[in-house]
């Protein structure tokens, strides 16, 4: 938490400007998508909850600011050694984009995903898909807070490698 706080910290107006871009974007996509901005284009059979908006905007901002992570500072960062590590970066992407998902089926109407639809019909997705969406919001949000942290803990620190001369040094 204190390396993500510190990475936020450092953050110049690209990042800051990036993220509020991105978070814009997310939040008027699934916004409209799921109609939770009324337009024309989409419609709800149900009307959202009041759980509904609060989820659809904190999805939107953690989306932004993890988005953000991937715009370059303008002045090297304290460890650029974190880049040469495919592993945790491609975690938070995948981590990120399941949080995207999961807020995207939350916030939704539950008759209006065709996936509920089509597995549970019109009374399954009310009595079965409906309740679970809470938690697949509570879900949504603890994964996107996850992708951020890791990559913002991943723009001021990178781990080092232990290898067999690095313990050997340690337990001396």
């Amino acid at each position: 938490m204190r390396l993500a706080a510190l990475a936020l910290r450092e953050w110049g107006t690209p990042q800051v400007l990036a993220a509020a871009v991105a978070a814009l974007l997310v939040g008027v996509v699934m916004g409209l998508a799921t109609v939770l901005i009324p337009n024309p284009v989409f419609s709800r059979d149900v009307p959202a909850v009041a759980w509904n908006y609060p989820v659809w905007v904190l999805t939107s901002a953690l989306m932004g600011i993890l988005i953000a992570t991937y715009v370059t500072p303008p002045t090297p960062s304290r460890s650029t050694a974190a880049e040469a590590h495919d592993g945790p970066e491609r975690r938070s992407a995948r981590t990120g984009t399941a949080a995207g998902v999961l807020a995207w089926f939350a916030v939704g109407c539950p008759v209006c995903n065709k996936i509920a639809l089509l597995a549970l019909g019109y009374t399954g997705a009310l009595t079965w898909f409906a309740p679970v969406q809470p938690f697949l919001a509570a879900m949504a949000l603890v994964l996107a807070v996850i992708a951020v942290i890791w990559r913002l803990s991943g723009q001021v620190a990178c781990p080092v490698p232990v290898t067999r001369a690095t313990r050997r040094e340690v337990v001396s």
